[in-house]
């Protein structure tokens, strides 16, 4: 397979991918959850069919726009977890009429816009912010929390479906402990809503789930759902946190080798920020790291190479350090496989994925 690349290619290892999923389908039947996977990692139909093959049949997006992506597609049960952007409320109308469309809401504003545009009607959970501070309610502020509540039980449109959440700092853990406290704090902040509202709501959802803690922990207790999304893949940073072990990433990217300057340990890729983003971790001793070089392997790739890390993006190009005794080992015109530090943003830059069997997934 590796011979026929001639420019950056997302390799996809179907095996692993579905070892995932089946995984994490797994969990949520073992601990009595609902998984409501978010498919903003894969953005794929097929691979979203690999889901709905073990049953799952409610699903998460982020934008209006990969809702509609995926009702193509007969996924009738959907909850995107973005903010209500209130310019897009025909989309949202179009999709409400179709589907079960569930969104996620954190001012009186928008239930109050949101009541005045609709056509149909929809289900909103209330975002709660326990921790991450990128956006939601926080999670102790009953007062802010009691309007919302209120302004969504006077909507002839929309009905309160619960609360939801995201333990995004989950991402900065170095660590099972901190993964675990993370989880712990989490929902225990947002169990205490669903405490004080279940009288007056008693069908209310908990909504919460990070690949982090949802891959690493097994108490779930209180919880109704869960919406991991990156551990379809998993990546470099996933690993290094201690979220999954290296040889359960099931994507790497394929890049054409250049140019070497073996003066300064250098090899320049065909693979840059337009191929990888440009998210990166900081190693105290390596420095900032945008990929870790992996072994080839007759099945696709193997174990990282100890001290050849992607440690420069521009757009269109990567320099690799390669270590003195990897050097001479290298020459232009080879492919090297790297493990992307955030799949996410690989993929969706990506915009395809080949499997290491020569197959040609596209993707939203």
């Amino acid at each position: 397979m590796i011979h026929l690349i001639t420019r950056p290619t997302l390799l996809l290892d179907e095996s692993k991918c579905r070892k995932n999923i089946t995984s994490m389908f797994e969990k949520a039947k073992r601990n009595k959850v609902q998984l409501r996977p978010h498919f903003k990692t894969h953005q794929s139909h097929e691979i979203g069919r690999w889901f709905r093959d073990l049953g799952v049949n409610k699903i998460t997006t982020s934008s209006l726009s990969m809702a509609e992506y995926f009702t193509n597609d007969n996924w009738q049960d959907i909850t995107v977890a973005f903010p209500v952007n209130i310019l897009e409320i025909d989309t949202i109308n179009l999709l409400a009429g179709s589907i079960k469309l569930n969104l996620q809401v954190e001012s009186v504003e928008v239930t109050k816009m949101l009541d005045e545009g609709l056509r149909y009607k929809i289900n909103a959970f209330v975002k709660i912010d326990t921790g991450d501070h990128r956006t939601g309610i926080a999670f102790n502020n009953y007062a802010l929390i009691d309007s919302v509540v209120a302004s969504i039980s006077k909507s002839d449109h929309i009905k309160f479906s619960g609360f939801i959440t995201h333990a995004g700092h989950s991402y900065l853990s170095k660590g099972i402990e901190e993964i675990s406290r993370v989880h712990y704090e989490t929902t225990e902040r947002i169990i205490k809503l669903k405490d004080k509202y279940s009288g007056r709501y008693p069908e209310l959802i908990i909504s919460t789930g990070d690949t982090p803690t949802c891959n690493v922990m097994e108490d779930f207790s209180g919880v109704d759902e869960i919406r991991p999304g990156n551990f379809v893949f998993y990546d470099l940073m996933q690993s290094r946190i201690g979220s999954c072990r290296t040889d359960e990433i099931a994507v790497a990217m394929a890049c054409p080798v250049v140019a070497i300057h073996k003066e300064r340990n250098e090899m320049v890729i065909y693979g840059g920020a337009v191929h990888f983003s440009k998210e990166r971790i900081e190693d105290q001793v390596c420095g900032t790291i945008f990929g870790q070089v992996v072994e080839e392997s007759r099945e696709g790739w193997g174990e990282p190479i100890e001290g050849m890390y992607l440690t420069k993006l521009t757009q269109e190009h990567g320099i690799v350090h390669v270590p003195d005794h990897l050097i001479d080992k290298n020459k232009i015109g080879d492919v090297v496989l790297i493990l992307p530090v955030h799949s996410c943003l690989t993929s969706h830059e990506m915009k395809a994925y080949v499997t290491t069997k020569g197959r040609i997934i596209s993707r939203f």
